[in-house]
């Protein structure tokens, strides 16, 4: 069988990567709800929170529910390749020789 490993990609429109992104709307409605509620009765948020956490189940049941139909996995990135260094010993471009520490070299008197 083949093994698949899920990542959510904010720019895949599969089922389950749209519902990654609710669950910070879905916490804000359901506090300004408890909240408004508490306001204006006597069921007070400090007796309502566990609405809270039910909302939460909800919603993380809901993503590992949502088919992954069209699921597009995020690019990786990788490193850049770079050239390794010319091994000891050999000779160098003259054209890109540093002067030498303390040597006139490069210094044009005018």
């Amino acid at each position: 069988m083949d093994t698949y490993t899920y990542r959510p990609n904010p720019r895949c429109g599969c089922g389950r990567c749209r519902m990654a992104g609710m669950m910070g709307p879905a916490v804000l409605v359901t506090l300004g709800t408890l909240f408004l509620i508490g306001e204006f009765s006597s069921f007070e948020f400090h007796r309502s929170w566990p609405v809270l956490l039910l909302v939460i189940g909800i919603v993380k049941l809901l993503q590992y529910t949502a088919p992954i139909d069209g699921h597009q996995q995020p690019q990786l990135y990788t490193a850049i390749p770079v050239a390794p260094p010319p091994p000891a010993g050999t000779a160098t471009p003259a054209g890109n020789v540093p002067p030498q520490q303390g040597s006139s070299e490069g210094v044009h008197n005018v």
